[in-house]
């Protein structure tokens, strides 16, 4: 544990943001499970609706550094 008051600063300030992350991937997981859930059942208009949901999660991960952009690009591609 670290014991000067900026390091402690730093330790406290890092456990939140790897909280906010985690919370915002698994956020963008779930929308990635939504629209391949919602091809399975065949439901191409709802589909459509959650992909374009879904690609704008993924753009905004992006955009906030969660996530490289060729896996944005791999993600979006594929679905």
């Amino acid at each position: 544990m670290a014991n000067i008051k900026s390091a402690i600063k730093r330790a406290r300030q890092g456990e939140k943001r790897r909280k906010h992350n985690a919370s915002q991937r698994s956020f963008l997981r779930t929308q990635i499970k939504n629209v391949l859930k919602s091809i399975k059942e065949g439901n191409a208009a709802e589909a459509q609706k959650i992909l374009s949901k879904a690609q704008s999660v993924i753009d905004k991960a992006v955009k906030i550094g969660l996530i490289h952009t060729n896996k944005a690009s791999r993600h979006k591609s594929r679905l």
